[in-house]
């Protein structure tokens, strides 16, 4: 009924399914059912045995934001104490990442501090002062009280008019069409407009009722109390929340006990369907490790001893980000899984933004359900990088370090030839991708490539800069294989991309637009790349799993979207040679036709879909083919290129060229939390058509904007995240960088306040850098060579 109070029901009265009833409630949902099997709120699942320690920081800008908002809610409702929360390092490697994970909290907004170990020592007295090299201090952090924060929002959301219903076992969720109708127990039934698994471990099996992989996998994660210390306990309740992520351990005070978690043990997943209780028998054995490497941080351990242990199931999934959104297929099934408690109000917010106004405030693209590929959802995958996700959970991780297993999952068609040519290959969304080739460590432009300081040389190698000049000197191939292809057809099509799209593209077939899917408030959804093919089919660049969901969740009945990545591959072939090496080859292909076009020829006996495009900056094609011909396609530019001195290259190579040309990398340099105008995308604006989100961009007031940096020092070459200072103060935080080889320009792009124009710092390991913003592109102004 149009203006009626959609009816919703939560299956889970865990924290998370609390503070969901709580923020819906708060906008006006306030026909809320909150159902659970187990007798009362925060009983039977992770909640109840939650230890409930609170560090905000996290490598992940919205997980930091998820946090952020839980200890502020948390502490405004009276379940929260903020003793503050101690990192520690016992090795010059953690000391190191210390800096860094305090460059992350300067980055996103927590307040932190690093301390050296006799204020360490000073704030937790029971350590062994000898072990200590120094701590990360976040004044903020503490412990939540999970039971008492769940009823506190229970009780907050039934004031509203929420029910909570208790010894109710799901047994189906009903449905109609595409369209959620209802969920049914063991006993009754109750209707519903939009349904929100907040089942926790359980919610795999909620999953399999509407037909949804829910990829996460419960896992057992060991906790000790230990006897009473002579100690204060009025002193150890003050003491921060403490952790030792090289021992894997964290602690924190029960009166004059401590608590002791603790990773370091090995993976002990479980299946949902076998759970039966959210606590497993403790077993000693997997713990005495911990308990030695406890004891030598904290001596006095030895006389006091473990009182009691448990292993405590939680949920972790593949990538280690939470499950949320809504099903692809069935209209109104939301999940909320994978939730910790650290996380758990933040959450509920962005997922009760998402349910009410169509879009939540935070960009949510790494914790959206729909993030991953096929292939990612396959039991034995899911439980294999979970596990991989428990052991590493306090590892020191480099951002460009892979999962080891299970590889190869997904390689193009050229692998084979790569491998020949000594590729180094990492790993995203399952493809193989060469980062760079051992075959041109021959290079004489290897002798051209600066070094750079030791962490920025991890999964580098200067033959990426080698690869990187030869390209903009004569010709190179680049494997876009991995990159998503969509097609897009039918009667409709052209109507929907240009409704859902911000550029023009009706336009005659052999053309190729660059555009942006915007939501509902004007943010950056997507960028895509358009080729119209056809009267009425479109081949789509896109950036992942999420734009083919997007797509399809507005396509009309009269339009078609097809996954064609799989099927196909991509070469791109760039460089000021590329024209004669396939003038070498081709006499169907036009190499006159000018940039942004597409077209439909031969390279020798290979059928292509060549787009004049180039997300390097240099003359050349995406040459799209089949699958099958993939090998050839290769071989044949491979043997005619070497004449010009073909090369093949990796993605260190591509990262630095597309930077030198200011190219953005849709979430990483561009997200939802983001307009057009600021993310310097204004170009793809048509706004004399109408598209989605066109209204939400007349009332913009941006302060901030995305702007490219040049590093003075160009050994200090940094990575992505860090914090950005102007005049001592942190104002903004670094997105993409790499050295620009052909430029000699050490390079960083970062979102400032609109206003700043002379030299900044970034803070890099501790140490601050000089930054100076420069006018881009840093190559190729004038697009001379694009256009050839």
């Amino acid at each position: 009924m149009p203006g009626a109070v959609p009816r919703v029901v939560l299956v889970g009265a865990g924290i998370v399914g609390c503070a969901l009833a709580d923020e819906l409630t708060e906008r006006g949902f306030t026909d809320v059912t909150v159902l659970d099997q187990a007798a009362g709120v925060a009983v039977g699942g992770s909640s109840g045995h939650a230890p409930g320690l609170v560090f905000q920081t996290n490598s992940c800008r919205s997980m930091t934001a998820f946090a952020r908002y839980t200890v502020e809610k948390y502490v405004e409702l009276g379940c929260f104490d903020q003793v503050g929360g101690l990192e520690i390092a016992t090795s010059p490697e953690r000391l190191a990442d210390l800096s860094r994970r305090h460059g992350w909290a300067t980055s996103w907004g927590v307040e932190s501090r690093l301390i050296d170990a006799d204020e360490v020592a000073r704030l937790h007295p029971l350590l062994d002062r000898d072990q200590l090299l120094g701590g990360f201090l976040i004044p903020s952090d503490g412990l939540a009280r999970p039971v008492q924060a769940a009823e506190v929002q229970a009780r907050r959301a039934i004031e509203r008019g929420a029910r909570f219903e208790f010894g109710q076992k799901v047994v189906a969720v009903e449905s109609s069409g595409d369209r959620v109708t209802g969920v049914r127990t063991e006993t009754d039934v109750f209707p519903a407009d939009v349904v929100v698994s907040c089942a926790g471990m359980w919610g795999p099996l909620l999953g399999e009722m509407v037909g949804l992989t829910v990829p996460l996998v419960p896992m057992a994660h060991q906790y000790v109390f230990t006897r009473d210390l002579d100690a204060d306990a009025e002193a150890l309740a003050r003491q921060p929340i403490l952790r030792h992520q090289e021992a894997d351990l964290y602690f924190r005070s029960h009166g004059k006990a401590l608590g002791i978690g603790a990773y370091g043990h090995r993976p002990m997943p479980i299946a949902a369907r076998d759970i039966t209780g959210s606590e497993l028998p403790f077993t000693e054995v997997d713990f005495e490790a911990s308990w030695a490497s406890a004891v030598e941080l904290i001596p006095a351990l030895a006389q006091a001893g473990v009182d009691r242990g448990f292993n405590g199931l939680f949920s972790f999934t593949g990538d280690g980000m939470p499950l949320l959104g809504e099903h692809p297929a069935l209209r109104g099934f939301w999940v909320a899984e994978a939730v910790w408690i650290t996380h758990s109000a933040g959450v509920a917010r962005s997922v009760a933004e998402w349910i009410v106004d169509g879009q939540p405030e935070l960009d949510l693209h790494s914790s959206d359900l729909n993030r991953f590929e096929q292939v990612q959802l396959a039991p034995d995958y899911v439980l294999e990088r979970s596990c991989q996700n428990f052991v590493e959970v306090y590892d020191v991780l480099h951002p460009l370090q892979p999962m080891e297993s299970p590889r190869p999952i997904r390689t193009s068609p050229f692998h084979g030839r790569q491998q020949e040519l000594g590729a180094f290959f990492l790993e995203a969304s399952g493809w193989e991708r060469p980062h760079w080739f051992e075959a041109n460590a021959g290079l004489p432009e290897v002798a051209e490539v600066p070094t750079r300081n030791e962490w920025a040389s991890r999964f580098w190698s200067p033959i990426c800069g080698a690869e990187a000049l030869v390209t903009r000197k004569r010709v190179a191939l680049f494997d876009m294989t991995p990159l998503k292809r969509l097609e897009v057809g039918g009667p409709g099509a052209l109507e929907f991309l240009q409704r859902m799209t911000t550029n023009n593209l009706d336009r005659k077939p052999g053309a190729v637009v660059y555009t942006l899917l915007l939501d509902e408030q004007g943010g950056v959804r997507s960028d895509l790349t358009i080729a119209r093919l056809g009267a009425t089919t479109f081949q789509v660049g896109a950036n992942g799993n999420l734009d083919l969901d997007w797509l399809t969740r507005h396509a009309p009945d009269d339009v078609f979207i097809r996954d064609i990545t799989a099927g196909t591959c991509c070469i791109g072939l760039w460089g000021p040679l590329a024209r004669d090496l396939v003038n070498d080859i081709s006499h169907t292909l036009d190499t006159r036709k000018g940039y942004f076009t597409a077209q439909r020829a031969f390279i020798k006996n290979v059928p292509v879909t060549a787009l004049r495009l180039s997300y390097v900056g240099e003359l050349g094609w995406e040459l799209y083919t089949t699958a099958d011909l993939g090998p050839k396609l290769w071989d044949t530019l491979w043997e005619a290129g070497q004449r010009h001195g073909v090369i093949a290259a990796g993605r260190g190579a591509f990262t630095s060229l597309r930077l030198e040309k200011g190219y953005r990398s849709w979430g990483t340099d561009v997200t939802t939390e983001h307009d057009p105008f600021e993310a310097g995308l204004g170009f793809a604006v048509r706004q004399d058509k109408e598209f989605l989100g066109k209204g939400s961009l007349h009332n913009l007031t941006s302060t901030k904007k995305l702007t490219c940096l040049t590093i003075d020092d160009p050994h200090s070459v940094v990575l992505g995240s860090e914090p950005v200072f102007h005049q001592g103060e942190p104002v903004g935080y670094v997105t993409s960088a790499a050295y620009g080889y052909t430029t000699g320009l050490n390079i960083a792009y970062a979102w400032l306040p609109s206003e700043i124009d002379d030299e900044v710092e970034i803070e890099y390991f501790g140490q601050k850098v000089k930054a100076r913003p420069a006018q881009e592109p840093l190559f190729d102004p004038e697009m001379k060579r694009l256009r050839g």
